[in-house]
């Protein structure tokens, strides 16, 4: 049975829900036998009714006056009766699906609502691309708000993106409906500095009375956080310590908890809610990145809240991290968050709150998942050939290509990226290397692989070129267009000939990730759409990420999602050092550096 939406704006029912509350009218639906979780008030309720006409609660309370033969009466079997989960945070494209399979798999999760980032699909196709991931999120029971994309490219002048986003887009965007915000404001610098065309972005979003989201990543929080904040920024996902998230707190800026697949700060940032006592109206968890395996086993926000609920957190204000507080942030708490009357009647069925474990979901008064399942289909979206042709080189590669020169030792001193297992940043290593026949070599034995970044827009064409510690790689190579945030090109290797094939499959696949090794595709991911998303179901996407988790670990890697890790390593908005196409970064002062430092005979 396909999903047809039920879905009617508040201003044109008001009157129908005024008489339904008071049984002038009938009911169409009332839950009978539920606990009603309060996010108002943080209490549990028991022994309440749950009164819904036309997809929006009417009453909360003793609600037989309301039921006549027509209404349907549901048996909650004393489940607790939980507003759907909000997702404040989330970039649909590090899922690897589009946005109806990403709906799929977290529906039944409890996730009803999500303010999505597209900024991943922005950088690759622009204005287009999120217009196309907006259209595909608005025929879904998953609620869909989009903020736009502020950093495309992530930061100018270091990289090169498909597209370029500045004031004026922003302008433009602010009038589309379904666009609640502006997407973190990674260039933290440039909103310190003054920058016009960053504030040009931020004063855009708040003249149109919209919100300003953030991205403040370094441990700073006693001069630079309170100027960021004071630009009008509302929230920040990048608290990775206990004190980074108090201090957003303190200073009234919402600290957003990130629990995805690679980036996993939950049990460090919860500590600002459990070792305090403070109020915790300021926090929200949000997922960021989560890749389908996660889904489709541990689950999504219902996730998050089991994982601040085993970090100590009572877990009905843990509810209220996922509901409450990020429909506050957003400005919606008229239409979303709680259990109320005249918001959507977007409820879950939840045995245990401890567990998390979602048996019902109810979208705009219709239940549309139970068990762990869908009950609709959904119809698939397509998305237009210009979308399904992104990966533009100059030509194809060779291993020539990945040669780095050094003329005149035995030894040179370079730069290294070391990074660090389930974190954002990288470490800015100098480590001493052999030479031979004027070339660096990767090395197994100091853990040194070569990375490369190619522009694949059909702009520039060119490379750079760095090296990078901590994947453990023994030999072959692996490549990835899911390079944030301009999605270029991204190779790691410890053998060139294995970069070069790993890099031309995916040219001709239209973009992915690939595992070689002797000259052999090991794992094979193809993510036709903009280079970032398969149009397969979520559960087949699934398993081509084990299989490609298998290559990486046949490879010699032992890290959790590696293939994640490996896409921020062209990120130049991060701590410490980054590469992109057009060289190596120092993400602390922001300029380019050499490669290599020093050689010595």
């Amino acid at each position: 049975m396909a999903y047809q939406p039920n879905r009617r704006p508040l201003w044109e029912v008001t009157a129908d829900l005024a008489l339904a509350a008071q049984g002038k009218i009938p009911a169409d639906v009332v839950i009978k036998n539920g606990r009603v979780v309060n996010v108002h008030t943080a209490e549990v309720q028991p022994g309440l009714d749950v009164a819904i006409k036309l997809g929006r609660v009417v009453l909360v309370g003793r609600a037989d006056h309301t039921i006549d033969k027509d209404t349907l009466v549901i048996d909650a079997g004393g489940c607790y009766l939980v507003p759907g989960f909000l997702d404040g945070h989330i970039h649909v494209e590090s899922s690897m699906v589009t946005v109806t399979q990403f709906a799929r798999a977290v529906i039944p999760c409890g996730t009803t609502t999500i303010f999505m980032d597209p900024h991943e699909i922005a950088n690759v196709l622009g204005m287009e691309g999120i217009r196309l991931m907006m259209e595909e999120g608005e025929r879904l029971p998953l609620k869909v708000f989009t903020t736009m994309p502020s950093c495309v490219p992530a930061a100018p002048g270091f990289e090169d993106a498909g597209a370029s986003i500045g004031p004026a887009e922003v302008r433009e965007a602010m009038t589309w409906p379904g666009i609640i915000g502006l997407g973190e404001m990674m260039n933290f610098p440039g909103v310190l500095a003054g920058d016009p065309l960053v504030h040009g972005e931020i004063q855009a979003t708040l003249k149109a009375n919209k919100v300003v989201t953030g991205h403040y990543s370094i441990p700073e929080t006693e001069v630079g956080l309170p100027g960021y904040i004071a630009a009008g920024i509302a929230s920040c996902h990048e608290s990775t310590r206990m004190e980074d998230a108090l201090a957003r707190m303190r200073l009234g800026m919402y600290a957003k908890m990130r629990e995805g697949s690679a980036w996993q700060d939950v049990k460090a940032t919860i500590k600002s809610i459990t070792e305090t006592r403070v109020d915790s109206r300021y926090a929200i968890l949000v997922s960021d990145d989560t890749h389908p395996e996660t889904l489709l086993t541990l689950g999504h926000l219902n996730h998050v809240v089991r994982r601040a609920i085993q970090e100590g957190v009572d877990p009905v204000r843990a509810i209220q991290m996922a509901t409450i507080n990020p429909a506050q942030c957003f400005g919606v708490t008229r239409d979303l968050g709680s259990i109320a009357p005249g918001r959507c009647a977007d409820i879950l069925f939840i045995p245990d709150l401890a567990d998390m474990k979602v048996e019902g979901v109810m979208v705009d008064g219709m239940m549309v998942a139970e068990k762990g399942r869908m009950l609709f289909d959904l119809a698939p979206f397509d998305y237009p050939e210009k979308a399904r042709n992104s990966v533009h080189l100059r030509r194809s590669l060779a291993a020539g290509d990945f040669t780095i020169a050094a003329h005149h030792g035995k030894k040179a001193l370079v730069r290294v990226m070391e990074v660090i297992e389930a974190r954002v940043g990288t470490l800015h290593r100098q480590v001493e290397v052999p030479v031979e026949n004027g070339e660096i070599k990767s090395s197994v034995e100091l853990d040194v692989a070569k990375v490369a970044c190619i522009e694949r827009h059909g702009g520039p064409g060119n490379m750079g070129l760095g090296l990078v510690r901590g994947f453990h790689l023994k030999g072959g190579a692996v490549a990835s267009t899911v390079a944030h945030d301009s999605h270029n090109l991204l190779v790691v290797g410890m053998d060139d000939a294995d970069m070069a094939l790993a890099a031309n499959t995916l040219a001709e696949c239209g973009g992915g990730m690939a595992a070689v090794l002797n000259g052999r595709v090991l794992a094979l991911l193809p993510l036709p759409i903009a280079g970032l998303m398969s149009d397969r179901p979520v559960e087949e996407v699934r398993e081509m990420v084990a299989a490609l988790e298998g290559a990486w670990r046949e490879l010699g890697c032992p890290l959790v999602s590696p293939f994640m890790t490996m896409a921020l390593l062209s990120l130049p908005v991060i701590p410490e050092l980054r590469v992109t196409n057009r060289g190596l970064v120092d993400t602390v002062n922001f300029r380019f550096v050499d490669l290599v430092i020093g050689e010595t005979v």
